[in-house]
């Protein structure tokens, strides 16, 4: 793994501490100080070095997997791509800081993870329903704490696409990472604790549903509930934009 290199970022603005990891770390690859196929630092590193939360860690480093600069290896680790090896397809997470941005790409989550839920359901082995199970259960647990559950969200909807044993879900959704889940472009109920607790109950409910589906071996239940989540998403997303007076597309 290339060696940490004390980072010197000016942390101006708490929505814009995952853009600027991603240019630092951006910078050092065009540098060459961190070369094709070197590892990236691992995720408790930069937290520590850069004093930031693993949410930005990660957030920062989908970014890199989207720009072709990086790629992640199950259970080893992210690694430094070689500039031609960059994918055609991608998502600038620069281009996701608005309301009407967001709801695209969850409108695009809402097809494919609905699918991503039948299959979950029809091929989930006992030890990966386990794992939902405790993904489920933080999720539950950070409800009634300060927390945003975005991690936890996350968690949840990560170990579905593992539970579809099809690479290609679980490739695409490593891809998207953080970008996936909503608040964590668009900051919501960020002044209003009781609208949060609110959300998150209805979150995770719905998340409820969708574990029970996929327990219960009902493929059409499970894709029945996770459009009816990313739906409920989407609409809620909406709403909040509008109750802040903030046009659909800022």
């Amino acid at each position: 793994m290339a060696s940490l290199i004390r980072p010197s970022l000016s942390l101006q603005r708490p929505k814009s501490l995952a853009a600027q990891l991603a240019k630092d770390l951006s910078d050092r690859i065009a540098r060459g100080d961190l070369k094709p196929g070197d590892k990236l630092p691992s995720e408790h590193d930069m937290v520590a070095s850069y004093g930031v939360s693993r949410t930005v860690v990660r957030e920062a480093v989908s970014s890199l997997k989207s720009a072709g600069l990086a790629s992640a290896r199950q259970g080893v680790g992210v690694f430094v791509l070689d500039a031609s090896s960059t994918a055609p397809f991608r998502i600038d997470p620069g281009e996701l800081d608005t309301v009407k941005e967001v709801i695209s790409l969850l409108e695009l989550r809402t097809s494919l993870e609905s699918e991503a839920a039948a299959l979950a359901a029809e091929r989930r082995s006992p030890a990966q329903l386990a794992r939902l199970r405790q993904a489920l259960e933080q999720m539950g647990r950070v409800v009634d704490t300060q927390e945003d559950g975005v991690d936890a969200d996350f968690s949840f909807h990560q170990e579905i696409a593992q539970a579809t044993n099809n690479r290609y879900f679980i490739e695409l959704f490593a891809y998207l990472g953080m970008m996936a889940i909503p608040r964590s472009r668009i900051g919501m109920y960020k002044s209003d604790s009781a609208a949060r607790n609110a959300y998150l109950k209805k979150v995770d409910l719905e998340h409820q549903a969708i574990f029970q589906a996929i327990a219960d071996k009902d493929a059409e239940g499970a894709r029945s509930a996770m459009h009816r989540h990313l739906s409920n998403s989407r609409d809620r997303l909406k709403r909040a934009s509008e109750t802040a007076g903030a046009p659909p597309d800022s």
